[in-house]
């Protein structure tokens, strides 16, 4: 069995038309697609080939606008290379900003929760009521979809009669 090492790019797509508190309506299969588009624009077919056996787009959060890269390691500077590059996601104009690239979706977890937690505490100073704060730190930190890919989820605890 051969096992193949990945690496995890932790990415931020902003519109730079948008208020920064407007959500974000992003497909990780149009993430998926841009990035292959603009890999063959920029490496070719080669490019291409090499990249397509291990991307995929796996997280994408509208409110943070955070999204998960997974790609093989060593083929992962072509794709590094390219997403500053990438300005059309499905027909938006966007900006993608790289912020961490890890090898494990653990480490990209832990990441995404402390950078989730310090937009948190810039966001707090603007909102006026602890209601406030509070719908909006479960909206930031949301990362049950990503729990789930981590399995960082607990169990939950059945009581038996």
């Amino acid at each position: 069995m051969v096992r193949f090492k990945n690496r995890y790019i932790v990415v931020e797509v902003n519109q730079p038309d948008r208020k920064d508190d407007a959500a974000l309506v992003l497909k990780p299969v149009s993430l998926y697609v841009s990035i292959l588009n603009k890999v063959q624009q920029t490496y070719g077919d080669f490019g291409v080939a090499a990249i397509r056996s291990g991307l995929s787009a796996k997280y994408c959060n509208k409110w943070t606008r955070i999204a998960v890269v997974r790609v093989r390691h060593g083929v992962h500077r072509f794709v590094t290379s390219c997403l500053p590059l990438l300005q059309m996601i499905d027909n938006k104009t966007v900006v993608v900003r790289t912020l961490y690239t890890g090898a494990t979706l653990k480490q990209c977890y832990r990441f995404i929760k402390d950078h989730q937690k310090s937009c948190l505490e810039k966001m707090w100073s603007s909102l006026k009521t602890d209601d406030e704060r509070k719908m909006m730190e479960d909206a930031l930190m949301d990362l049950s979809a990503l729990e789930t890919f981590v399995g960082m989820k607990k169990p939950e605890s059945s009581t038996a009669v």
